[in-house]
């Protein structure tokens, strides 16, 4: 698996730690933020590929989050973690350029897979907005 960073946001820390702990046991270099606020901090000083947006969180909730990603760094991946009360925000969040969707509690091999295929698509799309040279 090719190195690729990941941004874990999560108002519940408990779940973002282990996240964290355990994509970085898989040698993903992982980082977690607690809001949408802080996620956009993070963003704004470190290049990461994807992002895993937890939909319902305090303050900026993960679809306000989702769009102001999608405006800073429109090739950035996000997959929307979601639980079943908010399937429908996830949707929503799919209409605004997430690449999938988890239901909470997320399966670690499940996440892998989805994050391996956003950054797949991450690496295609930057590949094809890169300048030709001659």
């Amino acid at each position: 698996m090719g190195e690729f960073k990941v941004l874990l946001v999560d108002d519940e820390k408990d779940i973002r730690e282990t996240l964290v702990k355990r994509l970085g046991k898989r040698d993903i270099e992982a980082h977690g933020a607690e809001s949408g606020e802080a996620a956009l901090a993070f963003l704004a000083e470190h290049a990461v590929d994807v992002v895993v947006l937890d939909v319902r969180m305090p303050g900026m909730d993960g679809i306000a989050t989702l769009e102001a990603i999608k405006k800073a760094a429109p090739l950035v991946e996000v997959v929307m973690l979601t639980g079943h009360a908010s399937v429908e925000a996830a949707m929503q969040g799919l209409e605004l350029g997430a690449f999938d969707y988890l239901m909470k509690p997320a399966d670690i091999d499940d996440l892998l897979h989805k994050l391996q295929d956003a950054y797949k698509r991450k690496s295609l799309r930057e590949r094809r907005t890169r300048p030709k040279t001659s």
